[in-house]
């Protein structure tokens, strides 16, 4: 049967580039691979790959396609002499190169480099909880932790081996770091199981050091609370986490915060919430009241008549945070306080003036006359 023109078979126009050939390949070989199309259709699946295969090799050769292009099928006829090399049952060449891009991206490891060499890993990032107050929160601070830190091992020098002794190329993987493993038409890079990526063996390790070459230690940091932050941000300090592998680089350590609770102000974002208790008899009368702030104390002026529950806005009084360019408000709330522990005297007192309101009517309570008038309609 003769030979399907090479064009023709991956779906391209005789200009296509060389990565619209690749695209057209994979897609081809992905869709009548064998591993894909078992059962009655998996004679023609594997012509149709074969032939995509073929496709793909001649095509992407500059000098088989240009060969290709000017003779056709004779061009390129490994019976004629021509494209020696080129496919046959068991090549496998295309198919690793359309395809070693996605493997080595899957299998080739974070940050490991490909085709071969030992294989680089960056190392983990380490997370820190830290408690502040609401006014360092509000503030910002200066402030040092400590944190567990990977230092050279002083013995070894870093080596990991026993002084007067050093480490050994790896049999496994020629000192590589990365092993090949072949299955079918698929050809996977991987860490090397017995060096762990970098590509020595260390025979007598270091006794200080346990052989990884680094000994813990704690490290002092400076870390700067910038004002404004609040409760679940996290600050980054790049660089601090776990060294990397194989000279890769460190990771990084996190800083989270947490804010303590305060006992008197809650925070809402940017604004600040707080209960104020006030006697009766200043609510009643009204009059001038202290309520704290973050930066001092406040004054607000009490209406007569001021009932409990009322709120009061003070602008600017709250916390500027770390993207806002205003400061929020402080909500003051306020509490009536019952009068407790009375004396006689006090009680006979309160006793007249309940008598007084009686006499008056409902104007000197207008909630609850309002209140009652609506349980009456409720129940009408």
């Amino acid at each position: 049967m003769a030979k399907r023109d090479y064009y023709d078979v991956l779906g391209v126009p005789r200009n296509a580039s060389d990565d619209d050939i690749k695209k057209a390949y994979r897609k081809l070989a992905m869709k009548h691979h064998p591993d894909r199309n078992q059962g009655d259709k998996a004679k023609a699946a594997e012509e149709k790959f074969k032939e995509a295969k073929e496709a793909y090799e001649m095509l992407s050769d500059a000098q088989k396609r240009a060969a290709y292009d000017q003779f056709g099928h004779a061009g390129v006829d490994p019976n004629l002499g021509a494209g020696r090399g080129g496919p046959g049952p068991e090549g496998f060449g295309g198919f690793a190169e359309a395809f070693g891009d996605i493997f080595g991206d899957i299998f080739g490891g974070a940050g490991g480099r490909r085709g071969g060499g030992q294989q680089v890993y960056r190392g983990n990032d380490l997370s820190y909880a830290m408690e502040i107050t609401l006014e360092e929160a509000a503030r910002g601070k200066d402030t040092q932790i400590r944190i567990p830190s990977w230092d050279t091992c002083d013995t070894c020098h870093g080596s990991g081996a026993k002084p007067g002794t050093s480490p050994k190329t790896c049999t496994t993987c020629n000192g590589s770091g990365t092993v090949h493993l072949r299955q079918g038409f698929f050809s996977i890079q991987q860490t090397c199981p017995h060096c762990r990526g970098s590509g020595k063996i260390i025979p007598d390790p270091c006794a200080a050091c346990s052989g990884a070459g680094k000994i813990k230690r704690q490290k002092t940091l400076e870390v700067k609370i910038p004002a404004g932050i609040n409760e679940g941000m996290r600050i980054r300090s790049a660089g601090n986490g776990e060294p990397g592998s194989n000279g890769g680089p460190n990771g990084d350590l996190y800083i989270e915060i947490r804010v303590r609770p305060h006992e008197i102000f809650e925070r809402d974002g940017d604004d600040l919430h707080c209960t104020v208790p006030v006697g009766l008899t200043t609510a009643a009368l009204g009059g001038t009241i202290e309520v704290p702030t973050l930066g001092g104390n406040a004054e607000i002026e009490l209406p007569e008549g001021t009932q409990h529950g009322k709120t009061f806005r003070l602008r600017g009084k709250g916390i500027k945070g770390i993207r806002s360019s205003y400061p929020g408000d402080l909500y003051c709330h306020v509490a009536v306080e019952t009068p407790v522990k009375l004396t006689e005297h006090q009680r006979k007192l309160l006793k007249e003036l309940d008598e007084s309101f009686r006499k008056s009517g409902d104007r000197h309570s207008p909630n609850a006359k309002s209140w009652t008038d609506r349980v009456k309609d409720l129940f009408k």
